[in-house]
């Protein structure tokens, strides 16, 4: 029960990490307010989390539209009184090649509205979320912020200029808001997944996919479940210190490109 008595806003809480996350949550002791756009998949979240005792409300969410933010954050302080963490935890992905060619032809290029549907949830809604919820936590001074960003925005990834970009942008944003929040006694960090086995991953070229797999030294792709521990882990009494810290959890991708 290291989350006992605290309440947790997860982004994208209805399917994958997020669900993962939800879930074992509920099992450390918390409070879960679930804010995503995919109402059929949150309500079996919801089920499931009720099957085993939990305490959690559904928030339908566009992360990158600041007034929904600001009007869930203030709903979620009404219905419990506070909120302690915060998991930037959603995200979309649009993959293309800057600019696609073949034998020397020019085949197709990214397009603007792939580029800014991804910058505009997985950058913008980082900030938008925090900046919504932060102010709840600075007169409590405590509250645990944590940013998915990406083992991508390290290296680099053929074909993803955006989802690259945005997830590199998180990066900056927690390390200035671990300076700027400290002082309230709020930590913020990140957490760097690999490849983990979810819908956006299954969406992928399985050629792609098998290369990551080949270039992970534990040789296997990660679960949900394995993020969810690392979210847990900095959501909790425990990581008190680490502050700005980005977490691989990669199977050790960064060291085995």
């Amino acid at each position: 029960m290291r989350l006992k008595d605290k309440v947790a806003i997860i982004t994208g809480g209805a399917r994958g990490i997020g669900r993962a996350t939800a879930l074992r949550f509920a099992r450390e002791g918390a409070a879960v307010a679930i804010w995503d756009l995919a109402d059929e998949a949150a309500q079996e979240v919801l089920a499931a989390l009720s099957d085993q005792g939990g305490t959690a409300r559904y928030w339908h969410v566009d992360v990158s539209n600041a007034q929904a933010v600001e009007q869930a954050a203030a709903e979620v302080v009404r219905a419990w009184d506070h909120v302690d963490i915060l998991i930037n935890n959603a995200g979309i992905l649009r993959d293309g090649q800057l600019v696609r060619a073949k034998d020397g032809e020019v085949k197709g290029r990214l397009q603007d509205e792939d580029f800014d549907a991804v910058m505009q949830v997985n950058l913008r809604g980082v900030f938008v979320c925090t900046r919504a919820v932060a102010p709840y936590m600075i007169p409590r001074r405590c509250g645990r912020i944590v940013n998915a960003t990406s083992v991508v925005a390290l290296y680099g990834n053929f074909g993803q200029t955006n989802y690259v970009a945005a997830k590199a942008g998180v990066i900056g944003m927690t390390r200035v808001w671990a300076r700027e929040l400290g002082r309230f006694g709020i930590t913020v960090n990140a957490v760097a997944p690999g490849f983990i086995e979810t819908d956006m991953t299954r969406l992928m070229p399985e050629k792609i996919l098998h290369r990551m797999v080949e270039r992970t030294p534990l040789g296997r792709i990660g679960q949900p479940e394995d993020i969810a521990n690392a979210y847990l882990y900095l959501s909790s009494d425990e990581a008190g210190f680490v502050n700005g810290a980005v977490l691989s959890v990669d199977g050790g991708m960064v060291i085995g490109t």
